[in-house]
Order: C-alpha cells, then sequence, then structure tokens
C-alpha cells in the first residue's frame, strides 16, 4: 500500500520540533526511526498533513551521571543493545531488546519514538516502568520531567500535550544485590508480545530477605502495568505472588489469544522472571 500525501520538514533542533508542532496542530506527527509511524500511514491508520523529521535534532550518546544513566530520546534500539553504559548500568533494558521487532526495527527505532508509540505490548515501556524511569519533555513552555508511569494513558496514547516532544529517558542505575529479568512469550520471532515480564528484585546487604520487587506486565492491559509482588521482607513465595497478580489482571480477548490465556501466561512468567531476578541479585 502507498501513504497518503504530506508534506515534510525537518527539525534541526528539539526547539524547532516544537515550533513545528505547534504550527502543523492536531495534522502534524514527529518522525523519528518511524518503524511504527510508517507502517501506520501505509495502512492508513494516520493521515498527518505534515511529518516533522527529528533526525537531525539531537546526536548525543547515552551518559550517566548522579546515579542516572541518561539515553536521549533518539538512541536507537541497536545502541541500547550494545553500549557499555547501558550493559553496566540497566542490564534488563539489553536483554529485552533483543525482543524488539526485528533487525531493521532495532537499527531505525529509538527509545523515544517506542515510549511515545505507547504500545501496550512494548518491552521498552514495559523495563523503563519497571525501573522507575522517568522522562525529559520539551514543549512550548520549557521542559518538565514526569515518570513514565504517569506518561501512559491508554491503547497507543500519551499524556503528553500535542506540542510536546521527549528528549531525554533517565533510568536510575542499578544497585548492589539487584537482580533483573526479562521474560516473554510471542508467536512468532519478532512478533509482539503475546504477554511479557520485567521484574527487578533487590536484596537485604547482609542477608537472603528481599527488601523490594516490582513487576511490570506487557500485553495484559490497554497500556504496560506495574505489579507489585508484595515480596519485602520476605525470602519470596513466588508462586503464590505470581498467582496474586495474575488474578488482579483482566486481560482482553483477541486474534491472538484469549483473556484467560494471557493471564494463566502472565502467572507463569512473572513467578519465572522473579525466580531468576532473585538468583541474579544473590549472585
Amino acid at each position: 500500500m502507498v501513504a497518503p500525501a504530506f508534506d515534510y520538514v525537518a527539525a534541526d533542533s528539539y526547539d524547532d520540533a516544537v515550533r513545528l508542532l505547534g504550527e502543523g496542530g492536531e495534522d502534524a506527527k514527529l518522525l523519528a526511526g518511524g518503524q511504527s509511524l510508517m507502517p501506520m500511514l501505509n495502512l492508513r491508520l494516520a493521515r498527518p498533513e505534515l511529518l516533522i523529521d527529528i533526525n537531525q535534532a539531537d546526536q548525543r550518546p547515552p551518559s550517566a551521571a548522579d546515579g542516572l544513566l541518561r539515553l536521549p530520546a533518539l538512541t536507537r534500539h541497536r545502541v541500547l543493545g550494545e553500549h557499555d553504559l547501558v550493559r553496566q548500568h540497566c542490564p534488563l533494558l539489553v536483554d529485552a531488546i533483543r525482543h524488539v521487532g526485528n533487525l531493521r526495527v532495532r537499527n531505525r527505532g529509538t527509545i523515544g519514538g517506542s515510549l511515545a508509540h505507547a504500545d501496550p505490548t512494548s518491552e521498552i515501556g514495559c523495563c523503563t516502568l519497571v525501573t522507575e524511569a522517568r522522562v525529559v519533555v520539551r514543549g512550548p513552555s520549557g521542559e518538565r520531567t514526569l515518570g513514565v508511569s504517569e506518561l501512559f494513558d491508554t491503547y497507543w496514547t500519551t499524556t503528553l500535550a500535542s506540542c510536546e516532544v521527549i528528549t531525554d529517558v533517565l533510568i536510575p542505575v542499578a544497585r548492589p544485590r539487584q537482580g533483573w529479568s526479562f521474560q516473554e512469550m510471542v508467536r512468532r520471532t519478532s512478533d509482539f508480545a503475546i504477554v511479557a515480564v520485567a521484574a527487578l528484585v533487590e536484596l537485604d546487604e547482609r542477608a537472603e530477605v528481599i527488601t523490594a520487587a516490582r513487576v511490570a506486565l506487557a500485553g495484559v492491559a490497554d497500556r504496560v502495568t506495574l505489579a507489585d509482588p508484595g515480596l519485602a521482607g520476605t525470602n519470596g513465595d513466588f508462586d503464590a505472588a505470581a498467582a496474586a497478580i495474575a488474578g488482579r489482571l483482566e486481560p482482553a480477548t483477541d486474534v491472538h489469544a484469549s483473556g484467560e490465556y494471557r493471564r494463566r501466561l502472565a502467572r507463569v512468567l512473572v513467578a519465572r522472571a522473579l525466580r531468576e531476578a532473585t538468583a541474579r541479585a544473590a549472585a
């Protein structure tokens, strides 16, 4: 299929992109990696009159300072999977990236674009949610920062204003005795996740007692969702925690899987993720 006609302009800075979004109004869309937008154009699911290319707006590499890993919004998925700072400070994201799309998607797709797309099956959304990441957003009134937990609204919809652009993703660096795990089930390699689970577990410095645990799930609601497994202060009853989380889910049925199958799958993957994350924390 062929995309509908549109005007094209390249922004040389985020401020320029914000200005162009304001001028274009609801008929303007940002183009970064284009791995979600271009298929939507070709299927006529999106019909913007103006595409604003932001690929030249930022050339910064990932950096780390003051306990935060800073990932510029235009960081490609491939870089996330290969960069030493990401491997050191957020190995969960490195592991999850290999599940994102295919090689072409990982070469072109960006972390900011993925979060702005707000896919409820997003591996990146799942990881940034469980790590308590924040996004830096630029708009007509300047910059603001909000948690990823505040970013997602519903299916493919964020809380961003129409003239706002994500410029950075800030992820707290991994702490000592913190373990991680990413689990996903797909029908075929590169398919959208039926269910994906990201888990972080922290252990006490001197004992094998869990001090904190978080789980994020994709594919079970209208957005990626966060769950508290209730394991703090315990040695971990992972099956019970997984059953409790799955029991609170109300996933939809679609052509890929029934809601009941997604719930059962979530129970299995959450238990598996919590076990692996705890084992890594103890290693």
